[in-house]
């Protein structure tokens, strides 16, 4: 079972890089959300890798990130209707941080934003996943709304800071995928701990 690969890319496009280990070169499927954050070709570079075999085929999906292959990894193994190309539809749309509070919130609208996912399949995912989906996301109590019942379910400071940082940005204009990716460069900048206020400000000036 191959778990990561950690090589030379020699071949890059925007949903598929081939990478080269020890002289083999092997074809790897990845996200818009991770293509965009690889570095050029012949530079070197680690992916966390989920492998699915076939009795004809061995197809490869990779991350930069172990976590966000971990949660690839539950789309795929715990959501009935979930397969590897629709958790890779929705990793190119939106970032592992952002779909996880969507379904913490019940988001079924935003989901229901990435190709192939409708609101039927996105109140799938938050039944099936609300109760898995954690890590640091859990103090401050919230309430989830699903096809009519509710649910209720917890969401952190860290969590809140991230979707009142997004709906700010949303407001003067921003799309959604857009601005999940401009709030995840400031964190990632500024740390878990900044508050709202500056996330915001450096999301709008990198």
């Amino acid at each position: 079972m191959i778990a990561s690969l950690n090589g030379t890319i020699v071949e890059s496009h925007l949903l598929q890089i081939v990478i080269e280990v020890g002289g083999v070169g092997y074809e790897v499927n990845v996200p818009i959300t991770t293509s965009e954050k690889l570095p050029g070709l012949g530079k070197r570079a680690k992916l966390f890798i989920y492998a699915v075999y076939r009795e004809d085929t061995q197809t490869l999906y990779g991350f930069l990130h172990r976590e966000d292959r971990e949660f690839f990894k539950m789309l795929v193994e715990k959501v009935s209707g979930v397969g590897p190309k629709m958790a890779l539809t929705l990793f190119s749309k939106l970032s592992t941080k952002m779909l996880q509070t969507a379904i913490i919130s019940g988001d079924t609208k935003l989901l229901s934003q990435c190709p192939g996912i409708g609101k039927k399949t996105a109140e799938r995912l938050i039944i099936e996943l609300r109760d898995k989906v954690g890590g640091g996301f859990a103090t401050a109590p919230t309430a989830l709304q699903v096809s009519g019942r509710d649910a209720p379910l917890e969401i952190s400071e860290e969590a809140n800071k991230f979707q009142d940082a997004i709906s700010a940005l949303s407001a003067l204009g921003y799309k959604i995928p857009e601005a999940d990716k401009a709030v995840n460069r400031a964190i990632t900048k500024l740390g878990p701990s900044a508050s709202v206020e500056a996330i915001i400000k450096t999301a709008l000036n990198p």
